[in-house]
Formats: structure tokens, C-alpha cells, sequence
């Protein structure tokens, strides 16, 4: 590293001397990378985390473009009269359907549920039952008369218990009219909430397009006056694209304010430090005068170091918007993170350049010392941290790889104008005498005050070792958190919204299903059978509560309607039998009239929300199977077991594959667990080579990377003793942490190799500060997601505090003792 920098001693000198040239070209440059950077958005779709070549993430694009938006648009119309709401419904319906994006004629709608023809499915229900449910009611109508036959029996004792009996023959009758009893509307069982349901005629990834959608829809139910209906109804707009738009308009509210306010508060703590840096040189108390001038120069300090940091991050998060177009939930943070990361160098610098200025330096051989010496150290930590970063390029997991792209960069770009812009501003700065320097007796050029010895060294590192004897042990014991729930953040406003709609949801509760989309309607049969076959057979672990097609409530060919027809016929004889007829109830009425289907029927005369859930978005009838689990998909585990039971079927000698978010999230759930293990490993190896390489001795290397490790074990005992758990969102914070906890280290070591053997005290004193005050910043940095409404979000600053202050006390407590404890058995104590 010296060798590079001896040679890069012209180039600093040549932009010292041309500093006005070198700060406009850099500002022209921050200028343009602004304008990109106002044009990123944050893309919260979890499947554009994955390559585009997973099965799981192919099937779910192919499924968007069949079947589109997974969710509707509702609107609750509340009152007490259900008159008054149906009346409301009708006048709304056709204005929103109407509704058109921007001044285009593209309609916001496709169409519309609200009132279904359940007459015609009264009439006909059974011709839209599976075969199973048929078998199922046979069975129970045949059950039922020879029930009755025995009852007639004089010598027949019934030892059962007939009361339960009764009730498991009634939930098996109920049981085949789950899936088809649905009301004329969606009401409320008081009939004072009804909901209808809009189809969106745009993606749900267009987060335009939702924000005017609901605007509009909005805008438009307050305009029909609510209150003319009825006095006191009220309309309630939500749906679950609502939430979608709502995770993201927040997700951005929460990183502009929190940028915002770390980076006041980072700018302050950098001021506060300098502020008591200029009053302990002066060697006493500042009179109020003093520290007058000193507070007004406050701004002047902020815009030295500050500026060049943000021109790099303008340049950053430019080229990140020119390369990937928007952020993930991952990189979402990463400007605050990169704001504290950065400012660590203009730190080191700039309390380099005081103290040679100090010293009695003059302006440019300030500058040059600055850069050849705190230039070096800062530019290996800047290295080895973004080395440990772009090591995350080789992921697939678009999380890590993006994460570690534009992460690195940005270290890169920060070294890059801290090196650079700050000495233009320096330069610019004192001819324009912004800034003065007088000399004064403190720390200069020539080496810190040498003396006096660390306390307590031995005991300390004989601590801190049992301390790393017990992570060692306790780190098989980390857990991983698994529950998504637990991860993910609840909206008040549109959980508050989702409960007026849910007041009116009515029928058998699904979760989550998974699609497999196929281009000939032949293919369905064969897939549904191969998935019926493999759940049957799945005893142990079975994820697959049901599996549906069109083709199963609605025969296509001549053959399976004839089956079908023939299975009525044989239950309407059953109904006919004397005694069932003389047991005739409610429910076998209903049944009586749903088996008057006498003839095939035609699919155009099917009601359109018969069809709806195998439409595609087009209008037209979809060759699709939907896949229902049978177990809760929020927890990850049960995820990738569903995923590995239906994403991929083989079926007739090829393969299909389901789509659906839960798929692409067990998928990326098991590339992250099967990738960062390495992704730290090769993050570790790069960070000691590097400083292998720098300090070109293995004994100094060694030193520099004893804070990270110990800092990284205690980090991992501190988890197990309060129980905090690895999860999807935090997991990429450990390589990141490996480059950015490794910075002390380096900076106390180079110090106190430049200085010799008695100076640690001295380099704790000075370097130890600006390591302290730039660890400061980079916790701030990283603390900004722990104010995020956000579960997962916080949860990376949650670890990344905690992983970066483990190193940071481990650089100030644990390293001094170690050099301290290796001096005093090289040169032993005088007996006293």
C-alpha cells in the first residue's frame, strides 16, 4: 500500500493545485447521479430477489400474466338498511367501472362482483360438484336409509351415541355445499355490510398505478354523497392491494425520515467531536468568545465533511438507478447505512489534517501527510470492507448480490471523495479563510506522547478470552427465525379497513393456493390426479389440504357428463326413496332442488362467479389448477415443505411447476440459508487477506482481525443469552459486518505500528477517538432501521448495533490490553 501511495503523491499534488477544477467536475458528476437517484423506488416484490431462471419465480410471472392481479379492489357500503346499500352499489358499480388512468381511455377496472344468479345455482348445484362430493352424498343418503331400515328393526339395539352420529352425517352434508353456498351478495350475517369487489385492470407491482386507482375509487365513492343513501352509512375502500401500496408509500415515508434524521444527527456528533477537539488543543478553558467562533464555524465543518459525502453518494445511488432501476427491501436502508459508513473517512482525515495543521504544518504538506499516512488506513479499511461486500456478487440471492453491489461501491466512492474532494474543500476552505489554524503544543507530526501503560491488560484479555470460550460454545445454540409473521409489520389504518370487509367474507377460508398454469386443457385431469395421488400417499408430513380445476365442477366432454348426469339421477332416486322422504329436513330439501340437472349445460351458461376463480385476466376460461395447502405458509419451514410437495408435478412423462409469492419465498428462504454460510466464510478469507497483504506481516494482520473476531463471538453470545434470533431480513448483515467491524482494528493497529511499542495510550487518545466517533456514525447509520415499523427492517439494525459495537469495545478494550499484555512479557516489570 505504501508503494501505491508514493506514487499517487503527484496525483495530490496536482489536485491540490487545481482544487477548484477537481471539486466542479466532482459536482457536475453529483449533479447528474442526483437526478437519477430521485428516480429510484423501492420494489417490494420478494420474487425479483431470485434470479429470473428459478422455476418458482418463471411460474409466478407466467401465472401474473394468466391470471393477473391475485387480489380485488373492495368497497364495504355500511348502513342499516340493506336497501339503501344495494341502492348505493348500483350507483357506484358503473362510474367505476368507467374509471380511466390518467386522460387514456385505459379502464382502471376489468369488471365487477357483486350480485350472483343463485337461483340458476340453487337449481343445478350438483351438476357443479366433484365427483368425490357426490360419492360423499350418495354415500350419506344410503347411509341415511339404512339407518332408517334398522330403526324399523324391533330386534336392532343401537349402542352408539346417536346424537353425535346425526351431527358428523349433517357436517358431511354440509360439507358438499361448502365450496358452492354462496348468497345472491356479499353481505354481512346482519345484512348492515355489503361488499363489492372491482377486478384491477393493472399490475399490482405498478405502484402508480394503485396510488391512482385508489385515489380515484376514493374520490369517486365520496362524490355519489354517502349520506343522500342513507344518513349514517359509511364506505370503506381497501382490498389487499391497499396493503401493497401501503407497504411501500410507508417503506419510503420511513427511509426519507429516518435518513433525515440520522444524517442531523451524525453531522452533529462529527461537530461536537471537532468542537472538543479545538478546545482540548488550546490546553484550557475557552473563554465564551471562543466558543463563539468555534460554534459559529459549527456549519462550516458540517459542509467540509458532509458535501463530499453526499456528492458520493449522489454518484452511488445514480449508477444503482442506471443498473438495477429500483431498490429492494434489502438496499432500501442503504443510504443512511452508507451516510455513517462514509463519514468515518472524512473523520479520520480531517482529525489528521487538525493535528498537523496544528503542528504547525502548512496547508498543502498538511494535506499530503494526511494522505499518505490516515490516506493509507483509511483506504484499507474502505478496502477490506468493500472487498467483504462485493464477495455478495457471487450470490444468486438478489438480497446479497445487490445488497453487496451497492453497498461496496458506495465504500468505494466515499474513500474516493473523502481522498479527493475533501482536500479540494480544504484547499478551497482556507484561501477563502473559512477555516484557520493556529499552532498550539498538541499531538503533531512528530508522534504522539508516548507513556504510561493500560490498566488491568491482563485481566482483561483473560475476560475477554472466557468470554470468547463461552460464544464458541453457545453459537450451535442461535436460533432462526422462521415465522414470517413475526417479520412482517401491521398497518392499523388498513388492518382497521380489512375488518369492515371481512365482516361480509363468507365461505371456506383459503390459504394462499398455488397455481399451475398449462397451455392445453388436456394437461389438467392427469396434473390434478398425479397431485390427488401424491397427497393420498403422503401420510407422514401432507401440506395439500385440496386441489381444484374447472374441469372438476364443470365436465367438458361427453363422457364425464354422462358420468355425472348419471350420479344425480342415482341420488335424486335416492331422495325419492319413502324413507328419506319421510326424514325430509331443511338441507336434503335444498339437496332435492340442486339435483334437478337433467341435461349437460353449456359454459356460456354457467354464472360468470362460478367461473370467476378460473378466469383469466383477459375474461376468458384459464387452464389452470389451483393448489390449496393445508398447513399455515408464514412459517418458513411448513413453506418449503408445501414447495417441495407442489412445485414441481410430473404428470403423463413432463413436468409442470406452481407459481405463487409462498413458492418464490420458500425458494429464496433455502438459497439463503444455503448461501450465506459461504458468503460469510469468503467474506472473512477476502477481509484477511487484504490485511495480510497491507500490513505484509502475518503477526500485525493477526492483531488488526482479533477485534472482529472476538467482536463477532461476543456478538453471537450476546444473541443466545437474550434469545435473538438470525432471520430472512438480518441474515445479510453478518458479511457486511465482517468488512465494517474490521475498520478498528485496522486503524488502532496502523497507528500503533507507525508510533512503536508505549504509544497505546497515545493512538487510543487519537485514533482511538476517531475510531470511536466513527463507529458512532456507522451505528447511527445502521440504527436507522430500528426506528422502521417494519419487524424485518428493524431487525438488520437491530444486529448490525449490536455486531458493530461488539467490535468497536472489543478494538477500544480488548486489542489495548492484548498490544499492552504483549509489551509488558516482552519487557518485564521491576519488582516494586
Amino acid at each position: 500500500m505504501e508503494r501505491v501511495f508514493a506514487r499517487l503523491r503527484p496525483v495530490i499534488r496536482w489536485v491540490l493545485a487545481h482544487a477548484w477544477l477537481v471539486f466542479g467536475v466532482g459536482l457536475l458528476l453529483s449533479i447528474g447521479g442526483a437526478y437519477y437517484t430521485v428516480q429510484l423506488r423501492i420494489d417490494t416484490d420478494l420474487s425479483k430477489l431470485l434470479p429470473p431462471d428459478y422455476t418458482s419465480v418463471q411460474a409466478l410471472e407466467r401465472l401474473r400474466a394468466t391470471v393477473g392481479g391475485e387480489s380485488k379492489v373492495a368497497v364495504a357500503v355500511v348502513s342499516p338498511s340493506f336497501e339503501a346499500n344495494t341502492q348505493y352499489a348500483e350507483a357506484l358499480i358503473p362510474e367505476a367501472l368507467a374509471l380511466t388512468r390518467g386522460e387514456s381511455e385505459q379502464r382502471l377496472f376489468t369488471r365487477v362482483d357483486y350480485r350472483r344468479d343463485v337461483t340458476f345455482l340453487e337449481n343445478n348445484a350438483l351438476y357443479f360438484a366433484t365427483l368425490d362430493e357426490l360419492d360423499d352424498l350418495q354415500f350419506y343418503l344410503e347411509d341415511k336409509i339404512e339407518a332408517a331400515k334398522l330403526d324399523a328393526n324391533p330386534f336392532f339395539f343401537d349402542l352408539d351415541d346417536e346424537e353425535e352420529g346425526e351431527a358428523d352425517e349433517e357436517d358431511e352434508l354440509v360439507t358438499v355445499f361448502s365450496d358452492l353456498d354462496v348468497g345472491e351478495y356479499t353481505v354481512s350475517e346482519d345484512s348492515t355490510v355489503l361488499v363489492v369487489q372491482f377486478v384491477p385492470a393493472g399490475s399490482l407491482t405498478d405502484i402508480g398505478y394503485l396510488r391512482e386507482l385508489y385515489s380515484k375509487l376514493e374520490a369517486l365513492t365520496a362524490s355519489l354523497g354517502p349520506s343522500s343513501f342513507h344518513p349514517e352509512m359509511a364506505i370503506t375502500v381497501a382490498g389487499r392491494p391497499l396493503r401493497q401500496l401501503t407497504e411501500i408509500e410507508t417503506i419510503q415515508k420511513d427511509v426519507i425520515g429516518s435518513f433525515g434524521v440520522g444524517m442531523m444527527t451524525v453531522l452533529l456528533i462529527v461537530i461536537l467531536y471537532f468542537l472538543y477537539k479545538a478546545q482540548r488543543a488550546q490546553g484550557r478553558a475557552l473563554t465564551a468568545q471562543q466558543w463563539v467562533g468555534l460554534i459559529a464555524r459549527a456549519p462550516v465543518m458540517a459542509l467540509l465533511i458532509g458535501l463530499p459525502l453526499v456528492m458520493s453518494l449522489a454518484w452511488t445511488f445514480g449508477l444503482t438507478y442506471l443498473l438495477f432501476e429500483d431498490l429492494n427491501l434489502m438496499t432500501s436502508t442503504l443510504g443512511l447505512v452508507l451516510f455513517g459508513l462514509g463519514i468515518d473517512y472524512g473523520i479520520h482525515f480531517y482529525a489528521r489534517y487538525t493535528e498537523e495543521r496544528a503542528g504547525g504544518k502548512s496547508l498543502f504538506d498538511a494535506i499530503e501527510v494526511t494522505f499518505m499516512s490516515t490516506g493509507q488506513a483509511i483506504t484499507v479499511g474502505a478496502l477490506t470492507t468493500s472487498a467483504g461486500l462485493y464477495v455478495l456478487l457471487a450470490a444468486d440471492f438478489k438480497g446479497f448480490s445487490e445488497f453487496g453491489f451497492i453497498a461496496g461501491t458506495g465504500i468505494l466512492l466515499a474513500l474516493l471523495s473523502m481522498l479527493y474532494m475533501l482536500p479540494c474543500l480544504l484547499v478551497i476552505f482556507e484561501r477563502l479563510r473559512l477555516l484557520r489554524f493556529t499552532p498550539s503544543g498538541g499531538a503533531n507530526a512528530e508522534g504522539l506522547t508516548k507513556g504510561g501503560r493500560f490498566p488491568a491488560a491482563r485481566g482483561i484479555v483473560v475476560g475477554s478470552t472466557v468470554l470468547v470460550i463461552g460464544a464458541i460454545v453457545f453459537i450451535p445454540l442461535v436460533e432462526f427465525e422462521y415465522d414470517f409473521g413475526v417479520l412482517e409489520p401491521t398497518y392499523v389504518t388498513y388492518e382497521e379497513k380489512a375488518k369492515v370487509i371481512d365482516r361480509a367474507s363468507s365461505g371456506r377460508p383459503s390459504r394462499n393456493p398455488a397455481y399451475i398454469v398449462v397451455d392445453d386443457p388436456d394437461e389438467v385431469e392427469p396434473i390434478v390426479d398425479a397431485i390427488r395421488m401424491s397427497t393420498f400417499a403422503d401420510t407422514l408430513s401432507p401440506t395439500i389440504d385440496r386441489v381444484e380445476s374447472l374441469q372438476d365442477r364443470f365436465p367438458r366432454f361427453e363422457d364425464q357428463q354422462d358420468e355425472k348426469l348419471e350420479m344425480i339421477a342415482g341420488i335424486r332416486e335416492l331422495l325419492g326413496d319413502p324413507l328419506v322422504q319421510a326424514d325430509m329436513n331443511e338441507d336434503l330439501e335444498r339437496v332435492e332442488r340442486a339435483a334437478q340437472t337433467r341435461a349437460p349445460i353449456a359454459l356460456d351458461q354457467v354464472p360468470l362467479f362460478l367461473k370467476d376463480a378460473f378466469m383469466s385476466k383477459s375474461g376468458e376460461i384459464g387452464n389452470f389448477i389451483i393448489i390449496y395447502p393445508a398447513v399455515g405458509l408464514s412459517d418458513g419451514r411448513q413453506s418449503m415443505a408445501f414447495a417441495e410437495d407442489v412445485g414441481r408435478v410430473e404428470a403423463d412423462g413432463k413436468v409442470y411447476y406452481a407459481g405463487s409469492t409462498s413458492l418464490v419465498a420458500a425458494d429464496m428462504l433455502k438459497l439463503m440459508q444455503a448461501e450465506a454460510p459461504y458468503m460469510i466464510a469468503s467474506a472473512f478469507l477476502m477481509v484477511a487477506l487484504l490485511m495480510w497483504v497491507n500490513f505484509g506481516s502475518l503477526r500485525w494482520a493477526l492483531l488488526a482481525l482479533l477485534p472482529l473476531i472476538v467482536g463477532i463471538l461476543w456478538m453471537f453470545l450476546f444473541m443466545e443469552v437474550f434469545s435473538f434470533r438470525i432471520n430472512f431480513y438480518n441474515l445479510i448483515v453478518l458479511p457486511a459486518i465482517l468488512g465494517i467491524g474490521n475498520d478498528a482494528g485496522a486503524h488502532i493497529v496502523h497507528r500503533y505500528r507507525e508510533e512503536g511499542e508505549g504509544s497505546i495510550l497515545g493512538v487510543l487518545r487519537s485514533t482511538g477517538e476517531h475510531v470511536a466517533v466513527g463507529s458512532m456514525t456507522t451505528l447511527i447509520g445502521f440504527a436507522g432501521p430500528l426506528l422502521s415499523f417494519h419487524p424485518g427492517l428493524a431487525s438488520i439494525g437491530e444486529l448490525a448495533v449490536i455486531g458493530i459495537l461488539a467490535t468497536l469495545i472489543a478494538a477500544l478494550l480488548y486489542l489495548p490490553a492484548l498490544l499492552q499484555w504483549l509489551e509488558d512479557r516482552k519487557t518485564p516489570q521491576p519488582a516494586s
